[in-house]
């Protein structure tokens, strides 16, 4: 059935956006739109990138206007004809593809597979007409860090937003309307998902509008919701202002009569602690500043993270796509930490981030690999900030998380992918957090079931070393014996530094059990039964997506992929790994011809079971090339993926980014190297720029030359960290935060 869906929606789709064009096209008719106001970085980054393309394997992202880590993700979200929902188009709530908006929510996840949030949505309506769907037209459409902005047509009205932290401003200006209005929709939310609990209040005397909702969308609706708060107020005096509806069903119509040829700014904050705080959050951030005020201050925080990576390039592309995926990779983790200091906790009461901001919203499973790699170098605040969140997290709910969203257990994924994120950081000197509290987390869901968010047959797994497919029901077993083992070595690196000398001994045997699914006669790891013996029924070829149209079970044991796609993935046991194999030849042919089996386009319909970065499982895999001595395959597949992988379109990334974890390969591998996940290695890979400085976290700076670098120059024939060559897969974290220059002689030939 999968293919068939998939078909049926390519075909809608399709309809769908030549429908809009031809509608667009004909009907609505180019405007003088504003200029975006941008700065010597910002210029490069375009929002729209990622947000469109084929629906299950875009980037899942959205041009909305936000400051960097903020809680506020202002922006339109798009509906097809007539209103009409269809999963997956884009999750972030904006769809290219799509001719009509239904109005501009105040927040979102980014790049994920799931929806959540978009929570207060703004419809503007003139005269007496419903709240509808809008028409809208790309070419009426802008949009820069920190801002959004549309014309829609049928209300002559312009529409545009920027934001900061906790707020969101919007500025509408009508060119021709009686009863201009403004509709709030305060129990918006995701449109097969509900909100409830939606109340309101309008102060004539002040303007103030508050109120709030509890959402239950895809992740908040596993922990019984998400309580979440407003304050809002405009610069123009408002004719009336109705509350309608019921708690599930809540809106504020707000008309500000006939006010054509001018503008109304509203001001919304948002609070996940009270009313009283969102208050306090409109005040301190937005209090006496006007909507351009809060723009130029939302673009300076924006150059001001860019510019941590300044690059050169000859090629304008290499630039949009460089800082549009940096871009990418400092919307999340969100800021949930109001201006006084207060949060929600995953125990549902109110607490106070001393000394940090707490912070939620980690897509772990996948930002683990790079995301927080690229943080531990440029971002320690933001992840010292991170690591103290999980101890609050863990504390509160009793086990670390693995995909926080809001205030509570998302639950999405499998495993502890937390692990490596905590043993990484602290081999690279992040030791200000209690290591102790996340420390006796991580051992626990290693050995015992652990609701909310620990291993799935975790007593299957420590009983027999894997965990038997027979007894699992198929259920991802490979999947998750290879991750478990990962994560048990992440135990024991953690073990190691704390001087545990047991636990390093204990973790580090669990380690190996990925071992015991290698089977080797077919050289790939595979289900295996509480017997011992391998399933019979093994293709390499088929991927977990299109189990359900088997008559039998090929690939359930594998999660989102295939055998192939799992095949590299003991990443802590590298030399290991390749042992298996027989020999580093064979290893290399097999990685190779599966890198060759790549889709022919990015963001394929059908992106197969060979090498597909927009999954993030097998996202290392062309680095391993140099761990069986031929670094030179690792600098052309590199070179590859960043060529083929890559661009500046709006399906311009391979697959979801998930938190800015294909962004961050994008970014990590344009510099030339790419971090060794859960340890304090990066491997030395083919840089696609001229140069980059780099102003690492501890102040010093970094500079990055590759010199004859060029799209046929894309072999290293060395590489020396201040006039020392190196020699080896790796460089060190230490050896990148002491700084220096790090220059790559570029050559056409392979060494």
């Amino acid at each position: 059935m999968w293919p068939i869906i998939r078909i049926f929606v390519s075909i809608f789709i399709v309809i769908e956006t030549a429908f809009a064009g031809l509608f667009n096209g004909i009907v609505m008719k180019p405007v003088e739109m504003p200029e975006t106001v941008t700065g010597e970085l910002t210029q490069y980054v375009d929002p729209f990138i990622g947000t469109g393309g084929t629906p299950w394997a875009c980037g899942m992202l959205s041009p909305a206007a936000c400051v960097p880590f903020g809680a506020v993700r202002l922006g339109p979200d798009t509906s097809f004809i007539g209103g009409a929902y269809l999963v997956k188009t884009n999750t972030s709530g904006y769809y290219y593809e799509n001719g009509h908006l239904r109005g501009f929510s105040h927040s979102r996840l980014s790049g994920t597979g799931a929806e959540d949030y978009q929570i207060f949505r703004i419809t503007p309506v003139v005269g007496d007409n419903d709240v509808n769907v809008i028409p809208y037209s790309h070419r009426n459409e802008v949009a820069s860090p920190g801002y959004y902005a549309v014309h829609l047509q049928s209300l002559d009205c312009l529409v545009e937003l920027t934001a900061d932290n906790h707020t969101g401003v919007h500025r509408y200006t009508f060119g021709n309307s009686k009863d201009a209005r403004l509709y709030l929709d305060v129990t918006s939310t995701v449109e097969k998902y509900s909100a409830n609990s939606g109340f309101a209040e309008y102060d004539a005397e002040t303007g103030l509008i508050t109120g709030g909702s509890v959402i239950c969308a895809a992740f908040s609706d596993r922990y019984d919701g998400l309580p979440v708060y407003f304050a809002a107020k405009t610069d123009k005096e408002i004719k009336s202002c109705e509350i309608t509806g019921t708690p599930e069903d809540l809106g504020v119509d707000i008309n500000f009569g006939n006010i054509k040829d001018d503008s109304v700014e509203l001001k919304i904050a948002i609070s996940f602690v009270s009313v009283e705080n969102a208050k306090l959050n409109l005040e301190a951030e937005t209090g006496n500043l006007d909507f351009d005020g809060v723009r130029n201050k939302a673009v300076e925080s924006w150059e001001n993270r860019l510019s941590s990576i300044k690059i050169q390039s000859s090629d304008e592309e290499i630039l949009e796509v460089f800082y549009t995926a940096l871009y990418h990779s400092l919307i999340m983790p969100t800021d949930f930490t109001d201006t006084n200091g207060e949060y929600l906790g995953f125990d549902k009461k109110v607490h106070v981030a001393d000394g940090y901001t707490y912070r939620t919203d980690m897509s772990l499973w996948d930002t683990c690999r790079d995301t927080h790699s690229l943080y531990t170098l440029i971002e320690p605040e933001i992840q010292q900030d991170c690591l103290n969140s999980l101890v609050e997290m863990a504390k509160a709910g009793g086990v670390i998380p693995r995909w926080p969203m809001g205030a509570g257990y998302a639950s999405s994924m499998h495993g502890d992918p937390t692990n490596i994120v905590i043993a990484e950081s602290y081999l690279k000197g992040f030791h200000d957090f209690d290591v102790e509290t996340l420390y006796e987390c991580m051992k626990k869901t290693s050995e015992t079931n652990v609701p909310r968010s620990g291993r799935n047959f975790v007593e299957l797994y420590n009983e027999y070393g894997y965990i038997p497919d027979d007894l699992a029901n198929g259920e991802e077993s490979v999947s998750f014996t290879l991750e478990y083992a990962w994560e048990d070595n992440a135990i024991a690196v953690l073990a190691e530094q704390l001087g545990k000398a047991e636990d390093v001994e204990r973790y580090s045997e669990k380690a190996m059990y990925y071992k015991n699914l290698f089977n080797p006669e077919t050289k790939y790891f595979q289900a295996r039964n509480s017997d011992g013996t391998f399933v019979w029924n093994f293709s390499p070829y088929i991927t977990a997506f299109y189990d359900a149209v088997m008559i039998k079970k090929f690939a359930s044991c594998y999660s989102e992929g295939s055998a192939r796609q799992w095949r590299w993935s003991a990443i802590h046991d590298i030399d290991g790994m390749i042992e298996l194999f027989g020999s580093e030849e064979y290893f290399v042919s097999e990685l190779e011809d599966f890198m060759k089996d790549a889709s022919l386009s990015r963001a394929a319909i059908d992106p197969s079971h060979g090498f597909w970065i927009g999954n993030q499982h097998d996202i290392h895999t062309p680095y391993l090339f140099a761990n069986a001595g031929r670094p030179d395959l690792t600098q052309k597949w590199v070179r590859w993926t960043l060529d083929r992988r890559f661009s500046n379109d709006v399906n311009g990334l391979d697959g979801n980014d998930d938190g800015g974890t294909l962004s961050s390969w994008y970014v990590f591998s344009a510099m030339g190297f790419y971090p060794l996940a859960g340890s304090d290695k990066y491997w030395i890979g083919s840089p696609n720029i001229d140069s980059a400085e780099v102003t690492l976290g501890n102040g010093k700076t970094l500079k990055v030359t590759a010199l004859n670098q060029g799209k046929k120059n894309v072999y290293v024939e060395s590489v020396t960290l201040n006039g020392v060559e190196l020699d080896g897969c790796y460089i060190t974290h230490d050896q990148l935060m002491n700084g220096g220059e790090l220059v790559f002689t570029m050559s056409k030939n392979a060494k």
